[in-house]
């Protein structure tokens, strides 16, 4: 493909070498280029690719795209266009080198701080199961057809997320949902996707290291709705309430509480297997039933049954496609123990996740929560005693580990958290996370839960810049095996 033709839309001015070279791909890692490619320069959160630009040319990039004049000159060959963001212009230059694919589909956004995993999963349940083929997009995974592969983050670059659309358009989806990140709005990683619907789940406390404050974060969010058809808003959250008053596109909005809601939840009733409640739309009145227990799962299928309201589904077909969804990897997820105690893992890693999966499973507790959890590295820091907090005001026992450290000493991260700890219960600190849930499992009693908070679907642990495999699950019944020879 021509490099005019790529850059159509970018605003990019010719710096210099031939102004219309031939295009073989595209990248933004220069140890991806490769001879003809195209290789734009954008600022990451630990390097700059202003730096590789050397790298990539002598790799065989034929055109570059910069924010600045570079301080060395190139080749002659090379052509060199600039941008004034090239994270903008890398959305656009995906659009057109994959051929528009989000023309073709239409796009669900869920965005917030909790509950897009689930709530995306319920979408595409609902869809297919009313006989829809729908594409997904999130922190779980990539999914449609018969493929499925892992995600490196919730929302991809968008020089991947195009390339997904366009494998999506090719199977022959009609639909894509996915989740949409604060990061990925403010990083451009969506520009130029127009969605069908948008919805919004919770704003709590998460990322205030990348955004600096509440309102900043809030804001990030609030980028999606500019750019949808049809908004689906939580109106028990007080943002998404806010959204709700500010926003002018069309609405569907849903509470438990509030009569005024476009969706109103009624007579909801909790149990240790499912929430069932009645859902009135307009005239439309149907009883919905989620296999996944807790409060916070009435509000993530309200909010997957606003979206596909907003879709063209009526209640009913809703609900019938709903009565077969399952639970999802890594979200209140059972490990089968074989033992007369339960083992449960979740995602939950904000203080409001965390408060919500602990009021659930206090819920249908009989014996003791003991609650296993960390704290991320180079991360929010500011969430860390209200972790430990809310733990200790949640959990019988509480056993304090690593999560992923990254960069940070575990135990420095342990301190935080456990600054915001009262005295009881006092803290089991055990920073090795598999000798942290060895000793849960083993000090298990008859009716207790083992709630392991924090890695969720995660198969992995990042300590100082590296991944090394961390599957709970494997370590749970590496556990269960060394109790059996006792």
């Amino acid at each position: 493909m021509k490099l005019t033709q790529l850059l159509q839309g970018t605003s990019a001015v010719i710096l210099a070498g031939p102004e219309d070279a031939e295009v073989t791909s595209v990248c933004y890692d220069s140890r991806k280029a490769v001879p003809g490619c195209l290789f734009v320069a954008i600022r990451g959160f630990q390097s700059d690719g202003h730096q590789y630009v050397e790298d990539a040319v002598r790799q065989g990039a034929s055109a570059v795209l910069v924010e600045a004049p570079l301080q060395q000159p190139l080749p002659q060959e090379v052509c060199c266009w600039q941008v004034s963001d090239t994270r903008a212009a890398l959305a656009q230059v995906a659009a057109q080198w994959y051929g528009h694919p989000e023309r073709a589909l239409k796009l669900i956004g869920v965005t917030g701080t909790n509950g897009k995993t689930t709530v995306t999963h319920l979408i595409q349940h609902i869809l297919e199961q009313n006989g829809h083929s729908c594409g997904l997009i999130g922190t779980n995974g990539i999914f449609f057809g018969r493929t499925a592969r892992e995600s490196a983050r919730t929302t991809p670059e968008s020089l991947e997320l195009y390339g997904i659309l366009k494998e999506m358009q090719e199977a022959g989806c009609e639909y894509a949902v996915m989740e949409v990140s604060s990061h990925s709005l403010a990083l451009n990683r969506v520009l130029g996707l127009p969605f069908e619907v948008a919805a919004f789940t919770n704003l709590t406390q998460d990322h205030l290291d990348f955004h600096g404050d509440m309102e900043h974060y809030f804001q990030a969010k609030a980028q999606l709705f500019e750019r949808c058809h049809t908004s689906v808003f939580n109106l028990d959250d007080p943002w998404g309430e806010r959204l709700a008053r500010e926003k002018t596109c069309a609405q569907i909005t849903f509470s438990t509480r509030r009569d005024d809601a476009g969706l109103v939840a009624k007579d909801v009733r909790l149990s240790p297997q499912d929430v069932r409640m009645v859902a009135v739309h307009g005239w439309e009145i149907a009883r919905l039933r989620l296999g996944i227990p807790g409060m916070f799962s009435v509000y993530n299928a309200l909010t997957a049954v606003g979206c596909c309201l907003a879709l063209g589904l009526t209640l009913e077909q809703i609900s019938q496609a709903l009565e077969t969804a399952q639970g999802i990897k890594g979200r209140a997820e059972v490990v089968p123990t074989g033992r007369d105690f339960t083992v449960m893992i979740d995602y939950s890693h904000t203080p409001d996740s965390m408060e919500n999966i602990l009021q659930a499973v206090r819920s249908y507790a009989k014996g003791r929560i003991i609650g296993l959890f960390g704290a991320g590295g180079d991360r929010d820091k500011t969430k860390r005693p209200l972790m430990g907090k809310i733990a200790a005001a949640g959990c019988d026992v509480c056993v304090v580990t690593s999560d992923n450290p990254r960069s940070e000493k575990p135990e420095d991260i342990i301190a935080d958290i456990v600054a915001g700890m009262g005295p009881k219960p006092k803290p089991v600190i055990i920073p090795d996370r598999r000798e942290a849930i060895a000793w849960a499992v083993k000090n298990a009693q008859k009716d207790d839960i083992v709630l392991l908070m924090g890695k969720g679907q995660e198969i992995y642990q990042e300590i100082a810049g590296e991944k090394h495999h961390l599957d709970e699950r494997e370590e749970v019944a590496r556990a269960l095996a060394e109790l059996a020879t006792v």
